[in-house]
């Protein structure tokens, strides 16, 4: 796909249904494409706005409309509206809390409202909230001194005893301090507070900066988390129902090269892994609890004739 950006593209996302295409890059722009049934991509908008490069943008459940978010190295997250007629769009909130770059966001699962967490190099993760009566407002936490890389939410209803009890929202969050945290947000003070465990003592554990985390999005006995470091290693991250106060890290896999992006498919089986190598692996548990490479995608150019 040429995306027409003038200079290197860090994200790229397909919204709910798979029709539209969005990516950004370090020319400060978000690029939107419609993406027709026989996979043909066509440029529908350019979104402005930000004033540094964008790192990473992610959309909204399609319950909220078609909602697009970018973070920025300019501290800022925009959120964007499609509008009528289509293929226009309409910034709708600016968030500008951050003292930093803001590295990532995550849109927290849709039964919880219209919820985005940003995580920025000032160590501080801040949660946005659509209100009923059109406002935003804003909480935020200090994960750790260093700078927050990656901000992922944990599917709805996690542990859930009953069908209409919804227990609060729950972050993980990777760190330039090597270590992954875990918060979940207590209902009655409405504040972020920190997971009893400490992963830079755990079995196994990162020992260079945890690039990108990733929550599972499966609903079952076992919450699973997924996270990835310069230090070449991916480890999955595992918490049972019995005993909710640890988690248990599992080597994925060593790699060639630091590990920049791991993404779950959509029932939480599949784990894709992006590596510095050009690389991308796929990778499946067996029933005996083993991960096993399923697939690769290179992405290295052929070499020209000399």
């Amino acid at each position: 796909i040429d995306t027409q950006h003038d200079d290197m593209v860090h994200d790229a996302q397909l919204d709910y249904y798979g029709v539209k295409l969005a990516t950004c890059s370090s020319d400060r722009t978000v690029k939107v494409y419609s993406v027709a049934k026989d996979q043909e991509v066509s440029h529908t908008a350019t979104l402005t706005g930000h004033e540094g490069p964008v790192y990473e943008i992610a959309w909204a459940h399609p319950k909220f409309g078609s909602i697009l978010a970018s973070s920025s190295f300019d501290g800022s997250v925009l959120l964007h509206r499609e509008i009528q007629p289509m293929g226009s769009w309409t910034l709708v909130h600016a968030h500008r809390m951050h003292e930093s770059s803001v590295n990532s966001i995550s849109f927290a699962p849709h039964e919880y409202g219209l919820v985005l967490a940003a995580g920025s190099s000032d160590g501080k993760v801040s949660v946005i909230t659509h209100r009923e009566d059109d406002s935003w407002d804003a909480t935020f936490f200090q994960d750790n001194m260093l700078g927050v890389n990656s901000v992922s939410f944990a599917p709805c209803s996690f542990m859930s005893a009953s069908d209409d009890a919804k227990e609060g929202m729950r972050l993980v969050v990777g760190g330039c301090d090597n270590k992954v945290r875990f918060w979940k947000l207590n209902a009655e003070t409405k504040t972020w507070e920190q997971d009893d465990f400490d992963s830079s003592k755990a079995d196994v554990t990162h020992t260079d900066w945890v690039r990108d985390v990733a929550w599972a999005p499966t609903v079952s006995s076992f919450n699973t988390v997924a996270s990835c470091s310069e230090d070449k290693t991916v480890i999955i991250w595992t918490q049972s129902e019995d005993d909710r106060t640890e988690w248990k890290p599992v080597l994925l896999h060593t790699f060639d090269a630091p590990v920049w992006r791991v993404s779950w498919s959509v029932t939480g089986t599949i784990l894709a892994v992006s590596s510095g190598d050009s690389d991308v692996t796929m990778w499946k548990q067996e029933l005996d609890g083993k991960w096993s490479q399923v697939a690769s995608v290179e992405d290295s150019q052929p070499a020209e004739e000399q």
